[in-house]
């Protein structure tokens, strides 16, 4: 090739890049103009999964020139909602429009309008592109729509019942006592997410699948359980931090000897997790084969109820299908693994550094366990006689999601235009427009959360009750009101931490459950702070792991702290 060749084609295919560029946001912001809203003009598609990947270091590095900050570098990066909370909303208004040269994304921060397009689900469907890297090992409550979601819905909200219930609170309690024993026996603890995420894959481990295992710290030594376990936790862990090539490449194509080797070790991640959830799934078939009893685990609870839905119908083919296929049930395994193992686990180590800047949060759920559990072993406690009498602890749960919301569920416009009442007018929204709940300003405006809107303030959620003095009439000795948990609405409610209307999160009530469990365990006894550095006082340390928590909690996959190591925590008894 000549001098100029190579010269020129660069150059040519940089030229050819800026103007499909230009025309994708000409074409795209002549669309957007007609609705009438605010627009903000973006030059990178906010869903393009290259610029997924590299969208912080550029904008990092973009920050850093002078008189180059403005509208890319305050939007045009994954998670800039949570440093901006509800001020873009505030400044503009309660829609805003993004331009793209891929596509239009609505912003919207108005209770009213996300709560009718969670009711409209036919005219608002999740977007494909949102939702590929959930259909890696098969079709799911999470991908599919119509019917189908009908169907999966039918049976897998089945398979959340008070039975799961209560193994996941058991587990959570077994966990927690372990890992309370593990951090109050080290003079610090920098390992919290790393811990709480193990804390998380056993208690989903035990609730899925039927298998308990013991927990162990990041510095422990493994033992052969321990090592079937990790393997397990390994290969999830592996696919969802890796979720990217995992959904641009497709599953079987990252074998291939030339990629990388991440790319391959994905794949070999792949393989492990979908033998685990084949030898669960052919474990509860020859139980059920044999009219053993079936454990109450979800892995057992979606194979009895698929085989119900199929010998009551008599059918396994065609469209009339009732039950779940076996590449449906690895599909909704690996969802329930999804949201239930690396949400919650990023919730509830953001939620202990939070308490670890409110000592008197702590004494405020330890004085409600105490009473609770008086005269109980916390493992010998039961689900239906404690977590009810909890909301306190509730409370800490939901605080905690409206803060740092782990995962924003994206809406489309699908091929249609969509009239969507905002206010007291109604705006007709293009075609193929993105619709994202902007949960980050819903839950912290003032408008719907008062002054103190960006506090962590858990009483917020609790209502006393002002005909009683006492927790009930057989404990007239207890000094704890009683008190109840204000539930959220279920129409035009600002908060949707598990989303709303018909396509809410099935699972919210295990993720509920576990977190108060794993509460208990941990603030019975023991408190927390933040280790001081040389020249602190305890307030200062308090101080300094807030604005931690507020600077350093950003998007990954999902919501997380991203330098959890930075929080040195000690645990000492009450």
């Amino acid at each position: 090739m000549s001098y100029p060749s190579v010269v020129l084609v660069p150059l040519a295919l940089s030229l050819s890049t800026v103007l499909y560029v230009l025309y994708g946001l000409l074409v795209n912001y002549n669309v957007a103009r007609k609705t009438g809203l605010p627009l903000i003009v973006l030059p990178f598609d906010c869903g393009n999964p290259l610029w997924l990947i590299i969208d912080r270091k550029i904008v990092q590095l973009v920050h850093r020139i002078p008189f180059c900050s403005g509208t890319f570098t305050r939007f045009n990066w994954r998670g800039w909602e949570i440093w901006d909370r509800y001020r873009a909303h505030q400044q503009l208004g309660d829609a805003i429009l993004f331009v793209t040269p891929g596509k239009n994304y609505l912003q919207l921060c108005d209770a009213e309008a996300v709560s009718d397009i969670f009711q409209r689900r036919a005219d608002f469907p999740r977007p494909p592109e949102s939702t590929e890297m959930l259909n890696i090992f098969g079709p799911n409550i999470g991908t599919t729509d119509g019917p189908q979601w009908q169907r999966h819905r039918r049976i897998t909200a089945s398979s959340f019942n008070e039975h799961v219930n209560q193994r996941v609170w058991i587990e959570s309690i077994l966990q927690s006592t372990d890992l309370i024993h593990y951090w109050s026996s080290k003079s610090s603890v920098n390992s919290v997410a790393a811990d709480t995420r193990t804390v998380s894959l056993h208690v989903m481990s035990g609730a899925v699948f039927g298998r308990s295992y013991r927990f162990r710290g990041a510095d422990e030594d493994s033992s052969s359980t321990v090592e079937d376990s990790s393997s397990y936790g390994e290969a999830l862990r592996i696919i969802l931090d890796r979720c990217i090539p995992l959904v641009v490449l497709g599953r079987k194509n990252l074998s291939n000897p030339w990629l990388p080797k991440s790319f391959r070790e994905l794949y070999q991640a792949t393989l492990v997790f979908q033998e685990h959830m084949t030898e669960a799934y052919e474990s509860e078939k020859r139980t059920m084969m044999r009219n053993d009893k079936l454990e109450d685990n979800l892995m057992s609870s979606l194979v009895r109820a698929s085989q119900a839905n199929i010998d009551r119908k008599g059918s396994t083919t065609g469209t009339h299908r009732e039950g779940l296929t076996e590449e449906e049930v690895y599909g909704n395994v690996f969802v329930y693994n999804f949201a239930g193992h690396d949400a919650t686990a990023n919730s509830l180590a953001i939620g202990i550094c939070l308490l670890a800047t409110r000592p008197d949060i702590q004494d405020w759920i330890a004085e409600e366990i105490n009473d609770v559990l008086t005269g109980v072993e916390s493992k010998e406690s039961s689900y239906e006689a404690a977590f009810p009498r909890l909301p306190r602890c509730l409370a800490v749960v939901f605080e905690t999601v409206r803060l740092y919301t782990a995962v924003a569920i994206a809406k489309s416009t699908g091929s249609s235009p969509q009239p969507l009442k905002l206010g007291t007018y109604t705006v007709l929204i293009p075609c193929n427009t993105v619709i994202i709940p902007n949960y980050s300003a819903l839950h912290t405006h003032p408008r719907y959360w008062g002054h103190d809107s960006l506090e962590f303030e858990p009483s917020r959620w609790i209502i006393p009750d002002p005909h009683s003095s006492m927790t009930n009439d057989s404990q007239a000795s207890s000094p704890h009101p009683v008190e109840h948990f204000k539930e959220p609405p279920t129409r035009n409610s600002p908060f949707v931490g598990w989303s709303g209307g018909a396509r809410s999160c099935p699972g919210r009530k295990f993720a509920q459950v576990e977190f108060v469990g794993l509460l208990v365990g941990l603030f019975r006894d023991f408190k927390v702070k933040p280790v001081p550095l040389k020249g602190e006082d305890d307030g200062m340390a308090r101080a300094r792991l807030l604005d931690q928590i507020r600077m350093d909690t950003g998007m990954r996959l999902l919501l997380q702290m991203l330098h959890p190591e930075r929080a040195v925590l000690e645990w000492r008894r009450r």
